[in-house]
């Protein structure tokens, strides 16, 4: 009977921990979840698999992997939040995966992503053409993200958290140069100082960064 109650109360104890270190990870949705996050989270599982199972031993020598593993990802969010190159270096950036209609098809072997992926994940989005397509990004999450040549032109992020996406600037045939010349006509002669800019009716929207009252 004491073994039953040992695993009940182990199993209960880890149940909260799991749901409070979640919580403290933050709110993603379980289709998008990053490669770091899957990490994470397998770990986690085997961490209170081997709990339950070792009853033996201390249930904090299973519960220190767990808090190490969410001192790891809430440092990760903390610098990814400030670094975009660092979240598309663990993350990833969306690949385009069709463009006008036409499939992409050195993108697909790069990403190991074939046609029956792509059929499959256009019939649930009720896409029956490839050539209705404007733009097919596969996302980090596996999700694909479609753009059809009826829908509103796709507006494209061109700084983000004070970054250039040069490759968003070839979407819509414009390049670097272009993009600094038209900030310094509205007044933003820094791109790092802003969070968010778009090219959006044929005019550029700005948003900068904010600060705390530390000035951080």
């Amino acid at each position: 009977m004491e073994i039953y109650l040992q695993i009940f109360f182990r199993t209960v104890f880890l149940y909260l921990l799991v749901l409070i270190v979640f919580r403290l990870m933050g709110k993603r949705e379980v289709g998008e979840l990053s490669i770091m996050d899957l990490v994470v989270f397998v770990l986690i599982a085997e961490c209170v698999a081997f709990s339950i199972d070792e009853l033996e031993k201390p249930i904090f020598e299973n519960v220190f992997p767990i808090l190490i593993l969410l001192g790891i990802q809430y440092l990760n969010s903390m610098f990814a939040l400030k670094s975009k190159k660092l979240r598309d270096l663990i993350d990833g950036d969306p690949s385009l995966i069709v463009e006008n209609g036409v499939i992409n098809q050195k993108e697909m072997r790069k990403q190991r992503y074939n046609l029956d992926d792509l059929f499959q994940q256009m019939r649930e989005q009720g896409v029956s053409s490839v050539r209705q397509i404007q733009f097919a990004f596969l996302e980090p999450s596996g999700k694909l993200s479609i753009f059809l040549k009826d829908d509103d032109p796709v507006v494209f992020p061109l700084i983000v958290d004070g970054y250039i996406v040069e490759r968003h600037l070839k979407f819509i045939n414009k390049d670097k140069e272009w993009l600094l010349e038209n900030l310094k006509k509205k007044g933003y002669e820094k791109p790092e100082e802003i969070f968010y800019c778009c090219y959006e009716n044929y005019d550029l929207h700005v948003q900068l960064k904010t600060t705390n009252k530390n000035g951080a």
